[in-house]
């Protein structure tokens, strides 16, 4: 049981000081996911604007 918390505590300080924990992967996938919903709108918004004064 010792041997095993201590192979854990192993990997996890590898990926503590490398400065990328999960966390921060998660919410910066998800913040990348917002501004991509965030661009594909305002493409939409363009094109439909474009068209609706004959451009």
């Amino acid at each position: 049981m010792i041997a095993a918390w201590k192979r854990q505590a192993v990997e996890g300080m590898a990926a503590t000081f490398s400065g990328k924990s999960e966390a921060a992967k998660a919410a910066s996938e998800a913040e990348v996911a917002k501004l991509h919903a965030k661009i594909g709108q305002l493409v939409v918004e363009r094109d439909f604007l474009s068209k609706a004064f004959g451009r």
